[in-house]
C-alpha cells in the first residue's frame, strides 16, 4: 500500500516539475489517484499557474474543488474533472473569465452546479453520467457563449425536456427518451 502511494506522489511530482521545467500551458494529473488537490502544488508551480491553460484531473478521487484552485489558475480555459466524486463546485468558480470547456461526467452531481451558468465564457459543458434530474433553463438561455451541454444518462424526466427544448440556443445532448413502461 505504501509503496503505491509512494509511486502515485513520484508521478504527480514528476509531471507537475515537467510543466513547470517545460513551461507548458497544460497540467495532467490524470488517473493519479488524488484525493485532494496538493497544496504542495500551489508552491512548486507559482512561477507558472498564470501560464496554465488546461488541467486534467481526470479519473481521480476527488470530492471537491476548493476556491484555492479556482483562484490559483485563474487563467484556465478548458479544465476536466471527469470520473471523480465531485457534488458541487465551489461559487468562485464564477472567477475563471477564460474557461470555455469544462467535463464534470461521471461525477456524483444531483442538480446542475449552477455556479456555471455565471461563467459568461464557458461554450461547453459535459455534465454526462451524473444524477441530474432537473436544469435551471432560464438560467442556461442566458448563457450567450454556451454551445454544447451534455446531459447523457442522467434522469432528466419528460416535463423537463419539454421545457428545456425550447429555450436554449445550444446544443443540448440528452439520452434517448425511454418509453414507458405500461403494461
Amino acid at each position: 500500500m505504501q509503496k503505491r502511494m509512494g509511486e502515485a506522489v513520484a508521478q504527480v511530482a514528476r509531471k507537475v516539475n515537467e510543466t513547470v521545467e517545460n513551461r507548458t500551458d497544460s497540467l495532467d494529473l490524470a488517473n493519479c489517484k488524488l484525493m485532494t488537490f496538493p497544496v504542495g502544488i500551489y508552491k512548486a508551480m507559482r512561477s507558472v499557474t498564470e501560464g496554465i491553460h488546461h488541467i486534467s484531473l481526470a479519473n481521480n478521487e476527488l470530492k471537491s474543488l476548493t476556491s484555492r484552485f479556482v483562484i490559483t489558475f485563474s487563467q484556465l480555459r478548458e479544465l476536466n474533472l471527469a470520473g471523480n466524486y465531485l457534488h458541487r463546485l465551489p461559487e468562485d468558480i464564477t472567477s475563471l473569465l477564460h474557461l470555455q470547456a469544462i467535463n464534470l461526467s461521471r461525477n456524483r452531481f444531483r442538480r446542475f452546479p449552477e455556479p456555471l451558468a455565471a461563467v459568461t465564457t464557458l461554450e461547453t459543458i459535459d455534465l454526462e453520467e451524473n444524477e441530474i434530474a432537473e436544469v435551471p433553463a432560464e438560467k442556461l438561455a442566458t448563457m450567450a457563449s454556451l454551445r454544447t451541454l451534455n446531459l447523457r444518462a442522467n434522469p432528466i424526466g419528460p416535463k423537463v425536456r419539454l421545457l428545456v427544448r425550447p429555450l436554449v440556443p445550444f446544443d443540448l445532448l440528452l439520452s434517448p427518451e425511454e418509453p414507458d413502461s405500461k403494461a
